[in-house]
This record gives structure tokens, C-alpha cells and sequence, in this order.
């Protein structure tokens, strides 16, 4: 084992914000992943973790770096929002562009467009790798990484356990897409059933994976929320806060077990 404890964030669009209150109660509660495996906001918020940025500072990237502003719109590519202009806002944030410049180790996927596959990404250029993580096909143009385009790594696995497996003595989990309730007369649009269906497979597709980590969080309180908000709210910070404060006890008893050499073998 490289790392004591590992952690797991999931795509979750704006939702992807509970993974920071995650993050700032672990630490304030003297627990700090040392390895991390990310996609789409996931693979976001654990590279500038990784890179020691803390919460406050990460709240206020997804505030001043929204890409849904006009400036990041284009009409002449495949999506609506120009990949290559949210490139250019994480350079600000990661001046080495390295993932052996970041003070944790971390992994991100993101999916293969060409060759029909989930790629690990885990050493040399960051930036674009991260962005491609977060590219959801329609909403963002694809991202070139090595001259090949890549989306969303949730399409593929939007749990990304696997690269840590073998690699920490405890591995947590956080899920930030849970399953919302519907209702028949909520399907009433092509639109509605086909977000729907896709919700429907990324949530079990996920679940498959979650038996591999000691603890899985997925916050309640974002149940409903939707994928795509405007505005950056605080509250999703503080919903992914209080439900690892509200487990606290269960995660120190892990992180405490494995120390010991205690965790079942996964």
C-alpha cells in the first residue's frame, strides 16, 4: 500500500460542489486523502485538492470560472461551450501543468471518443486531461488531449474506483449524482424520459462499484438538484459538509481500522 487513505469522486455536474464540503470536513477532522480518483466535477474538485487548494478557494474557482458565461460560447463547434476557453481559465490554477507538480496523487478519466474507451490519466500534462474529464457531450465541445477528442468520463464509469484498488488501505467513496424520485406525469417530454434513462443507468452502473470502497457518501440533500445550475450555490458545499459530519464517527472508525490493518480486502 502507497496511501493510507484514498478517496473517490464522482461526476455530478454542479452537484460535483458537495465533493469540497466532503473535503473540508474530512480535513478539519485531521483526515486528508493522500490519492485521488476523479471524473467529470469530480476529477475538478480532486485536482485542485490535489494541488492544495482549500475550500474556500475552490468555491471560488467554480464562482469566477463559471463556463456557462457568454465569453466561453461558440456556434461553429460540436456543443455549446468551448472547451479550449475553459483550458486557457485552469492554467491560472495549475502554472506547472503537470500532475507531478500536484502535492497528491491523482487520478482522472475521461472518455475516448475515437477508440470507444475510459482512459486513466494520471502522469504528464493535467489541464487538458481534467477539462476532458468534465466535457459533457452536447453541453461542451470534446477536448484534444494528444490530438484525440475526449468527453465526460461518467459516460464510461461516473464512480471511478478501479485506479485506486491495491493502492490505499482505506478507500472512501463519494456519489454526487443520487437517483431522484419521478413521476409519470414528470415524463411527459422525449427529453425528460431520455435524461431520465440516463440517470437511470449511470446511478446502477455506479452502485456496482460502490461494495470496493470501506465508506460511500452520497449527500441527500442533493437529490433533485439539477445538473446544470447557473448560479453557483453555496448550499451544495455545505450539503456534501454535513453529510460527512453527520458520518463522522463511521469514517474515523474506518480510516482507524484500516490503520490497523483491519479493513476487509477488496
Amino acid at each position: 500500500m502507497q496511501h493510507h487513505v484514498g478517496i473517490v469522486l464522482s461526476g455530478g455536474g454542479s452537484r460535483g460542489l458537495a465533493h469540497i464540503g466532503v473535503l473540508e470536513a474530512l480535513r478539519e477532522n485531521g483526515i486528508e486523502p493522500g490519492c485521488v480518483s476523479g471524473t467529470s466535477a469530480g476529477a475538478l474538485v480532486g485536482a485542485l485538492y490535489a494541488a492544495g487548494y482549500t475550500g474556500e478557494e475552490m468555491f471560488e474557482f467554480f464562482v469566477t470560472r463559471n463556463p456557462f458565461r457568454p465569453s466561453k460560447l461558440t456556434f461553429r463547434k460540436a456543443g455549446f461551450v468551448d472547451t479550449d476557453k475553459i483550458v486557457e481559465d485552469l492554467r491560472a490554477y495549475f502554472p506547472e501543468d503537470s500532475f507531478e507538480a500536484l502535492r497528491k496523487r491523482l487520478f482522472v478519466t475521461a472518455t475516448d471518443l475515437v477508440h470507444g474507451r475510459l482512459d486513466v490519466f494520471s502522469s504528464g500534462p493535467l489541464v487538458r486531461p481534467v477539462v476532458a474529464s468534465c466535457s459533457v457531450p452536447l453541453i461542451f465541445t470534446p477536448t484534444a488531449v494528444d490530438g484525440c477528442p475526449f468527453v465526460d468520463g461518467g459516460i464510461i464509469s461516473n464512480f471511478p474506483v478501479d485506479p485506486l484498488l491495491g493502492l490505499c488501505d482505506v478507500v472512501l467513496g463519494v456519489y454526487a449524482s443520487p437517483l431522484p424520485e419521478s413521476s409519470p406525469a414528470g415524463l411527459a417530454s422525449s427529453l425528460a424520459v431520455s435524461q431520465r434513462a440516463l440517470e437511470i443507468g449511470m446511478f446502477h452502473n455506479s452502485r456496482r462499484s460502490f461494495h470496493h470502497c470501506d465508506l460511500v457518501l452520497s449527500p441527500p440533500a442533493l437529490a433533485g438538484q439539477p445538473t446544470f445550475a447557473l448560479k453557483v450555490s453555496r448550499s451544495l458545499v455545505e450539503a456534501g459538509r454535513a453529510a460527512a459530519l453527520d458520518r463522522m464517527d463511521e469514517i474515523r472508525a474506518v480510516v482507524e481500522r484500516g490503520r490497523r490493518g483491519g479493513c476487509a480486502a477488496r
